[in-house]
Parts: structure tokens; sequence; C-alpha cells
């Protein structure tokens, strides 16, 4: 897909500024400006440089830029500086903005046109700026582009003046250093400093403000009649390929990503494009992981087994599934795998009762598409060391209680994806018995029990406990008179509210409710909590409910999992619907109606992509990450469950 925006809808700076970009790199580095290429948060910018996933760089900030065409001189960057003042207006100038994969602006100024495009090198920290300008005037034209440099680590902007020098085409600040190849005419210029302002970064209490640092600008003159092209490649080593190799590379590359998608529908083709940026190279296990979300998050593991079937399986991405599965596999310990990596001598943090048993499924879906019995050997010991650690206990009160079933967490842990953690508040404690939790346990251990013959074992201990582990979910988690299930059994008020959780209970591979009670939640989710945009993480009707996201962190943590929006179990919610109407051909255009507004969710916030949250009472603007690897993935899988059912279907193509 091709998403435009014309003048009208660039008419403000608020509005220019409405919607960002995406490039990431396969390594954990990426660049992100808005629509208006200003930079309104602190961990944006065109050169965020890698070392790890999780170990990254603001190294060139942001561009200033100018086009002098003797009349007059104008800006195209746009950009707020110390106090929110609006320094540079280029936004004024820009007749539309594009993104097909990669993004590019055009600009007209007294019959003077500019395009400026941007790619990243996959695999590499590189960033390449084109500029192509056409002057069909009677007199010469001047392109002059200033750098701003940070040399800071990702989120954490320098609050007073770093000194940068320009050295031989290289930039440094102490010993770091960022390599400039340009066709133009590089200039030193005295050292100058800004503050500039973040805008987005405000309406979440996060920093008002970071300090970048100038020393060179590039300038490129068009005479009379003449169009040019100038360049500018920036990395953190040696460059060897022009700015025009890269993009070439960069646009060929985005080609594949659709063409090898798999997928029939543009919107789904579009989030299998999305889906790309979330995987990345781990060197310190030696494979394959995925990132979270950007710009905020690196990998964790519940959010990688989440993610993994939408954004790797469906795209059929066998060889990155297998590499990501063992490169958590390798970090089990005591029957749990990470949570968070280890970096450098950094120990990994292990606080997650989910990953592990959405580690076990995921290797089922893995296995249903591949058939690969020698993986399932290699693996297997992890799945049984995991299995037996839940029953007989482990970390954080990880335990299999007489019933069957798994109980989680203790004072202040974080065990499930409602993990906030406000000082010594935990604002949705879920300590128990969580629902999804045990809909995780019961399937993982069905697939254990299917697995063991490739093992060479015997599944019947497996499938013996997962028969008990059914019955009691069915007696201690179904409420007869509400028709739902229970969030948790902790004994606490918070065990009958109404939240998204039990939606998982209805779309694991393997499940315990029967057909009826599997309709019944469906429904109640939908009355209560379903938005088009996701599904609200609590009742409106809970005195609990918190309808607005955002403010200083602890007013937005308080509201995380309170009621926010969350399109990710969305697409379970799909799932179910499907589900419990049969697979049906007429299911599934009911779905595609509900999906109407995807090509609207994909142009909103960051254009391409899926956010990680929304507010809970009116669901507008995307709020948290601008782009959220489950959202994507889970919505992967329901365009994947929908092309198949209609290809079952004759007469009922993809509208």
């Amino acid at each position: 897909m091709k998403f435009t925006f014309d003048q009208k809808e660039l008419s403000s700076p608020e509005r220019a500024e409405s919607r960002c970009w995406l490039l990431a790199n396969g390594l954990g580095g990426f660049a992100s400006t808005s629509a208006a290429f200003s930079v309104t948060r602190c961990d944006q910018g065109l050169l965020l440089a890698a070392k790890t996933p999780t170990r990254r760089t603001n190294l060139v900030h942001r561009l200033s830029e100018t086009l002098d065409t003797g009349a007059k001189t104008v800006f195209l960057s746009t950009q707020r500086l110390e106090g929110g003042t609006l320094a540079e207006d280029g936004y004024r100038h820009l007749t539309a903005f594009a993104w097909d994969g990669l993004p590019r602006w055009d600009y007209g100024l007294g019959g003077v046109h500019v395009t400026r495009r941007v790619a990243m090198e996959h695999g590499a920290n590189i960033t390449a700026v084109l500029y192509d300008v056409e002057n069909p005037t009677d007199g010469p034209c001047t392109l002059r582009v200033t750098p701003v440099f940070q040399f800071a680590p990702k989120g954490e902007p320098p609050q007073s003046p770093r000194p940068v020098r320009l050295e031989d085409g290289v930039i440094r600040c102490g010993t770091m250093e960022v390599h400039l190849r340009t066709t133009g005419r590089l200039l030193a210029v005295p050292t100058a400093y800004e503050t500039l302002s973040y805008a987005d970064d405000e309406k979440d209490g996060r920093a008002l403000g970071g300090v970048g640092s100038v020393c060179c600008a590039v300038t490129l003159t068009v005479p009379a009649g003449e169009a040019g092209r100038l360049e500018l490649v920036f990395s953190d080593g040696s460059i060897s390929k022009t700015g025009s190799d890269i993009l070439r590379d960069a646009q060929s590359r985005q080609r594949a990503l659709l063409e090898d998608s798999g997928f029939r529908t543009p919107e789904a083709r579009e989030l299998a494009r999305a889906a790309d940026a979330f995987i990345a190279d781990r060197p310190s296990a030696g494979g394959m992981t995925i990132l979270a979300g950007f710009p905020f998050f690196g990998d964790w593991g519940r959010d990688t087994m989440i993610a993994l079937p939408g954004c790797v399986l469906a795209r059929g991405e066998y060889d990155t599934a297998r590499s990501i599965l063992r490169t958590f596999l390798a970090y089990e310990k005591d029957g749990l795998v990470p949570n968070l990596f280890p970096e450098g001598g950094d120990a990994p943090m292990y606080n997650s009762a989910d990953a592990p048993l959405l580690l076990i499924n995921c290797i089922w879906l893995y296995y249903r598409r591949t058939g690969d019995d020698a993986f399932v050997r290699e693996a297997w010991p992890v799945l049984a060391r995991i299995v037996r650690a839940y029953r007989a206990g482990t970390h954080f009160a990880i335990a299999m209680d007489s019933d069957g079933l798994i109980r989680a967490g203790e004072g202040l842990d974080q065990v499930t994806w409602m993990d906030v953690r406000v000082d010594d508040v935990l604002p949705t404690p879920r300590h128990g018995k969580p629902v999804e939790i045990n809909a995780y346990w019961y399937s993982a251990l069905r697939v254990l029990a299917r697995l063991a013959p490739i093992a060479g074992e015997s599944g019947a201990a497996y499938d013996a406990l997962a028969d008990k582990v059914r019955r009691s979910f069915a007696e201690k988690f179904w409420m007869e008179d509400k028709g739902y299930l229970k969030d948790v059994l902790s004994g606490t008020k918070a065990d009958e509210q109404l939240r998204c959780n039990q939606i998982w209970a209805v779309t694991m591979p393997f499940t315990m409710l029967s057909p009826d009670r599997e309709r019944q939640v469906t429904e109640a989710v939908f009355r209560r909590l379903y938005t088009p945009f996701g599904l609200r993480t609590l009742s409106p009707e809970d005195p609990q409910f918190h309808p607005f996201y955002g403010g200083p962190q602890r007013e937005r943590d308080m509201a995380y999992h309170q009621g926010t929006v969350w399109p990710y179990p969305l697409g379970a919610w799909y799932l179910a619907y499907l589900k419990v109407h049969g697979g049906t051909a007429r299911a599934a255009a009911e779905v595609r109606r509900m999906l109407g507004n995807m090509e609207a969710l994909l142009r909103e916030g960051c254009v391409g992509q899926l956010p990680e949250i929304y507010d809970g009472g009116e669901p507008g603007p995307s709020k948290g990450c601008f782009a959220q690897a489950w959202s994507v993935g889970e919505l992967l899988r329901v365009y994947e469950a929908l092309e198949r059912i209609e290809q079952e279907a004759p007469g009922h193509a993809i509208p």
C-alpha cells in the first residue's frame, strides 16, 4: 500500500507532526521523525545506531534544512526548540508526504521543487538522506543541510552541550564518531548548540527537551534550469555505498517484503511488511529475536512469544522462527525463559509466568507448519524441564497447586503481561491463578502429550494432568450467573473483574471450555470490552476503570491495564469469533467488515504500523509505542485465517 498525505492534511504543525514513520535496520537500530521532518520525541532521529538490540545510541538526531532561491531563504525542516517555539517551519512548503515502505517528502517554493527520501541499510547502522532538486527558474538555488548530533543513549537526551568536531569527514564526540559521505560541499562551521523541545514526550510527562550539537553543514547549488541530487550518508563506521545504492537496495527489499509475504489482502501485505521491522539479530544469544516496540522497547520474552506466530510464522519465515526459538531455549533456567535479555555481563530477568508456556505453544505452531521432528527432539529436554518446574514450583511463586492449576506471583512480583508496578503499588495485582496462565498451561500440557512420541517418550502423563486441569478450570473459573470467566483466583474482588485475558481460553491451540461457554466468553468480551481499535483491559462499568492514558508516569501506569485499549488482544477476539461461528465464509465476511477501519489505523500515528495502545474511554490518537510487534502480529494472524477460509469457500473472494 502507498499512503499519501496532501497539503491539507499537513496544513499546520500539529497536523503534520501527528504522524511519523519508522525504518529499522535488523540490528535494533532505527530512524524516525514526524511527517513534518521534525523530532517530537527524544528517542527519534535519523540514525539511532545499535550495538545490540537494546544498546542504542542517538547519533544523528535531526537535520536542519534551508533552501535559498535568491529571492528568499526558507526552511524545509520543521522543529520546535526550547520552550516549544516553532523555530523552523518547513511544513508550510510541504506539498505531500508519502509512505510506501520508505518515506518521501515533496516541497515547492517559487517554482523550485525538492524531494527528500530516507533509507536505511539493512544489517548496518547506516542512514542515507537524498534530495532531488529541480530548478526551472532563471536563477540558481542553494540547499543547505546542517546535521544536529546528540551522541547519547537512546531516550537519554543530553541536558548540557556536548562538544563535537569535524575531522576528515568524521564527526567525533569523545570516543564516539559518525562518518559522513556526501555528494555536496562539506563545510566545517563553528560549534553551536540548540535545545530541542519534544511535544510528544511532554504529553506523557517525559523529558521536556534535550541539547543537540552542530559542527558542519553540507550545501548543493543548482544552476538555473537544471536539476541536482544531494546525498548524505551517515554511519557509525566506514561507508562503502552511495546514497543512491542504499536507496535502491532498500526499495528492492521493501518490494520483496510485500511480494513474498504470502498475503493477498492489501492491508495484510502492509502488516507483513511492518512485521519485518521488529525482527533483529541478537549477537549475545547467537540468534534472532523480536523487538517488542519502537521507540521504547527491546526484546522481551513474553512479547516475542506473542508476536512470533503472526510476525514470523504467518509470513512463512520458518528459519527465522527456529532461530528465535533457539535463542530462548538456550537461556532456559529453572523452567523459565528470559523476560528481559542480558547485555554485557548483566544477568537475564526471568519474571514471566507466561513466556515459558507460550514458548511451548509457539513450538507446536512451528511444528504444525513444518513437521520438523529434528527440532522437536532438540527442544524436548527444555520443554520437559519447563513442565517439571511448573509442577514442582520455581521462582516468583510459580507453581502447580493440588488442583492442577498454576498459581504465580507474590509480594511485588510482576509475572503476567499486566505487570505494571508503581513504587510499592501493583495497579493490577493478579497474584494467584490468572486465567490466561492456566489457559496457556493446559495447552502446553496437550502439546507435550503430542510431541512426546517424537522424542521417544510417552505423552500419557501429560494428557492425564491436562484432564485434571480442565476439570478444575471449569469448576473454579466459570461464573454461570455472569456467563464468563474469572480473571484470577485470588480470593479478592479482583477475581470477578471483566478483563480481556479470558479470550485466550478460547483461542489457544488446545482449549478447555465447551463450545457454548466459548461462545458466551466471546460475546461477553464483545459487549463490554470490544472497540474497533482493540480490547479494553477492564470493563468501563468497573469502579477502577481509567478512561484516559497520559500525564506523568505514575498516572500513565495506573491506567495502563485498567481500561486502556490494546490492539493485540483484538486479534485473539477475531480468531475467537471465527471459531465460535464455525469458521464459515459468513463469519469471515463479518470479521472483514469489522476490520474495515484497518487502512485508517495504518494511516494514523506511525504510518504503516500499529501502535501499542489507545485511551480506554474514547479511543482516539494512538499512544505508547508508535509501532508494536504483537499488535501487528496478532492482526496478521487474523488475516491469515480469513484468507484460508476464503480460499476454501469458492465465491467469497477478497473484496
